[in-house]
């Protein structure tokens, strides 16, 4: 018997600060939630620290690994997120500021075009901000005498800067409003632990941005998810979402991949499709997951709009270094800055925005980021001269004792030495910088994989205000001032990738509205940072969450959703209708390549070529026509070929394989002395949507010489579904294609026989291609008049592009 399909009220896919706030939400309000997580649950103590276990801490499925950190290189851009329960939260710094009232900007102009505008106000996200701040307890560090503190905010005095010890989400004392202490038991909250691990309060290690295996972090897995699966919510890890499809009477279909706990003995993971429905989808997967999702179902959420992608930015990430500050205290000993002692951040500088203060320019915040304590045997240890020198130092003085027969048995002060100061370490700051960058990067597919781009040349003035200001600070603390290495290339590194599924006033603006529910896709909601306009510029998780519990409270206010009965599950999905193979004999075969553009949510092939060629939306296939038996193709009124190999579209996936193909060559058109060229392909884009293109070349004699653009030119729609000749289905694409004079030159080489065919068997090809040609151009018929009613074709849906002069279309 066939397994039911499982139906809930809602699907929440990932667990950041947009996931986990609606999946309590929605579990507190009686709704039956799944959360579906791609990374692995961490409890305190599971976090990687040893070579070994971190070699295996990065996510790259398609290479069998399943860990925490997934790491992105783009063109100008470097990225780190995180896959696990508990999403950002697992490796952030722990702070949680508000958006500044000011900065929620409106029709704020872009370099490039466009403006920065934010539908919501801070007056619209307080409250929310207050619900956030009640589960996540955050708290200003309590230990303001730590080195690193002090040092930034003596820096910041000294310039006349404001400093200051922003929020951090961490357990320092055993309860809210205890005192606090290092390696206390943290306290229990009502709604249980997850883990079901003890957690331990924080003991300034400098971890923070690792995973901290004391369970001090008040991360999303300790709170909102405990929460959620307390009031009953089914939270899954290791589920990867790759297609969403919107059901006929409302909701969505989810499709994701379970992963296996663990490898086999082959180091290979387990893979098991799975599908549930649900009523609303809350999509919360961040910047690039969710983004990334939306782009690779474009084919299934036709109406998701072509704000899709855009107003990308990092959130203004910097990040520098203060090297050897070496300040000395008036009594002459060394003063240690200490950046492993304590929290990742504890301390914050901010700077005004032009909104603030006119000519002020783009506001943003500068932290100290410290680093863990073991990292400091690795710096030290790079400093490679130096060691050299102390070791030969050390064993120059035991030889000479051993030489001189002194019998000095206590080395301690020798083995001192070489260990060496670790002065470079101690007296080195790394500073980090957020804020107000534009908001004009753009995320799309290429090749099938995320592609972003964004350029630090539009934030240049921001930056540089960020970085006179880093070098201030550095020369207060007497240091070096150093750049990323990344930075001489214009290059970033952002931990808070933002934007790609904006939020707008309409759908010309964004592909969600002010309540974070798609323009198009009633019930489907983006609940992360790629729903956030433009850059947070503080860290953006607090805001982020406030706009999750914002929007998820609007969805609880509509009618709850009635309860579908749960469908059951084919035992084998139908197979298309289609007509068998041609038979095979003495046969030929040709490759040919044609190049041009399509725009998805346009039926007209010649207006999808002009606003794809806008858009870059490129579009190409190369297909091996076979006609199995020459005499039997040439006889037949048909003239069926069939048609290999793969279309290439980056809105679609990339380079996807055709599945089958026909071609249908020189086939008499509905007018004497008109012949056709139509082909049809089935393939499936990279969610596994099944397509149809179906395509025609118009071979008829019109003024001029237009042989050529007639047999090079080729109309195409794309339909959802694999659809049989004869068929049609609903448009979603349409588009141009062209052979280029290049490609036309390499094609006439790859004319050779198939099957038991030889020589003859393309030639008679070549002769009745030649016959083709010359009834559509020569004979007296080709002066009919062209009947240029839609009705011509009823299973054509380019039927009324026929008639279109096909110079409107240029290469």
């Amino acid at each position: 018997m066939a397994a039911a399909i499982e139906c809930v009220d809602a699907v929440v896919v990932g667990s950041g600060f947009g996931g986990s706030v609606c999946a309590f939400r929605l579990a507190e309000a009686g709704r039956s939630v799944v959360l579906l997580e791609r990374g692995r649950a961490y409890a305190p103590g599971t976090f990687a620290r040893t070579p070994y276990e971190m070699s295996r801490n990065f996510w790259e499925p398609k290479d069998e690994l399943l860990g925490l950190f997934d790491i992105r290189s783009f063109r100008k851009l470097e990225s780190i997120v995180s896959a696990g329960l508990g999403g950002g939260s697992l490796i952030y710094a722990n702070v949680l500021l508000r958006k500044d009232e000011r900065w929620f900007v409106h029709d704020s102009p872009l370099p490039g075009g466009g403006y920065e505008n934010w539908p919501i106000g801070r007056a619209d996200l307080d409250r929310h901000y207050d619900a956030v701040e009640t589960m996540m307890t955050p708290t200003p560090n309590p230990y303001p005498d730590l080195p690193k503190a002090k040092a930034l905010r003596e820096a910041a005095e000294a310039l006349g800067l404001e400093a200051f010890s922003p929020p951090l989400a961490i357990s320092f004392a055993p309860r809210p409003g205890a005192p606090a202490g290092q390696k206390q038991i943290v306290e229990e909250a009502p709604y249980g632990n997850i883990h079901g691990v003890t957690r331990l309060t924080c003991r300034l290690c400098g971890e923070c941005d690792l995973g901290c295996n004391e369970g001090s972090k008040n991360t999303l897995d300790h709170t909102y998810l405990s929460a959620a699966a307390h009031q009953g919510a089914d939270i899954r890890t290791l589920s990867d979402v790759y297609g969403v499809v919107p059901l006929p009477s409302g909701g969505y279909e989810v499709r994701y991949r379970q992963y296996a706990a663990d490898p086999d003995e082959n180091g290979h993971y387990e893979r098991t499709e799975r599908v549930i429905r649900c009523s609303q989808l809350f999509l919360g997967a961040g910047t690039f997951g969710t983004t990334s999702l939306l782009l690779r179902n474009r084919v299934n959420l036709p109406a998701i709009g072509r704000a899709v992608g855009m107003r990308f930015s990092g959130n203004g990430d910097l990040l520098t270094f203060c090297v050897g500050g070496t300040t000395t205290r008036p009594g002459g000993q060394l003063r240690v800055i200490d950046p492993n002692r304590g929290p990742v951040i504890t301390t914050s500088i901010r700077r005004p925005d032009g909104v603030d203060e006119e000519g002020a320019g783009r506001g943003y915040y500068v932290q100290e980021a410290g680093f863990p304590d073991f990292a400091n045997w690795l710096i030290e240890a790079a400093q490679v001269t130096s060691s050299v020198k102390r070791a030969a130092n050390v064993v120059s003085k035991i030889m000479a004792l051993r030489l001189a027969k002194k019998n000095e048995s206590t080395i301690s002060a020798e083995i001192a030495k070489l260990i060496g100061e670790g002065r470079l370490t101690a007296t080195s700051l790394p500073l980090l910088g957020m804020g107000r960058d534009t908001p004009d990067g753009r995320i799309t597919l290429r090749d099938g994989e995320l592609d972003v781009d964004w350029t630090t040349a539009t934030s240049a003035a921001y930056f540089e205000a960020m970085r006179e200001t880093m070098r201030d600070i550095t020369e207060k603390l007497d240091g070096r001032f150093r750049d990323n290495p990344l930075w001489w290339t214009k290059r970033v590194v952002t931990v808070h990738p933002l934007g790609g599924s904006p939020m707008g006033r309409h759908v010309h603006e964004g592909v969600v509205d002010s309540w974070n529910e798609s323009f198009g896709h009633p019930d489907l909601y983006v609940v992360d940072g790629a729903a956030v306009p433009g850059p947070v510029g503080p860290n953006p998780s607090l805001t982020i969450a406030a706009m999750a519990d914002r929007a998820v409270e609007r969805a609880l206010e509509k009618p709850r959703p009635k309860r579908r009965r749960a469908a059951r599950a084919t035992a084998a999905a139908a197979s298309e209708t289609a007509p068998p193979a041609p038979a095979e004999g003495a046969g030929m075969e040709f490759t040919e390549q044609m190049k041009g553009y399509v725009t998805l949510g346009e039926t007209d092939p010649v207006t999808g070529y002009r606003i794809g060629r806008q858009l870059t939306h490129r579009f190409m296939f190369q297909l091996t026509i076979t006609a199995p038996d020459v005499e039997t193709f040439a006889n037949e009124p048909d003239h069926t070929a069939t048609a290999e190999g793969f279309v290439r579209c980056d809105v679609l996936g990339g380079e996807l394989p055709v599945k089958r193909g026909w071609a249908n060559l020189f086939v008499a058109g509905d007018a004497d002395g008109t012949r056709e060229m139509q082909y049809r392909l089935w393939f499936n884009d990279l969610s596994g949507a099944p397509l149809t293109m179906y395509g025609f070349k118009t071979v008829r004699d019109d003024p001029g010489f237009d042989l050529w653009r007639d047999t090079s030119t080729l109309y195409v729609t794309l339909m959802q579904g694999h659809i049989p000749p004869g068929q049609t289905s609903e448009v979603i694409g349409a588009g141009v294609l062209r052979i280029l004079p290049l490609d036309f030159a390499r094609q006439i080489t790859t004319f050779r026989g198939a099957g038991s065919g030889s020589v003859g068997s393309i030639a008679r090809f070549g002769g009745f291609f030649m016959k083709s040609v010359v009834d559509a151009y020569l004979s007296p018929a080709r002066r009919a008049p062209v009947d240029a009613s839609p009705e011509r074709h009823l299973d054509d849906p380019n039927a009324d592009a026929r008639t279109r002069h096909t110079e409107e279309v240029t290469a």
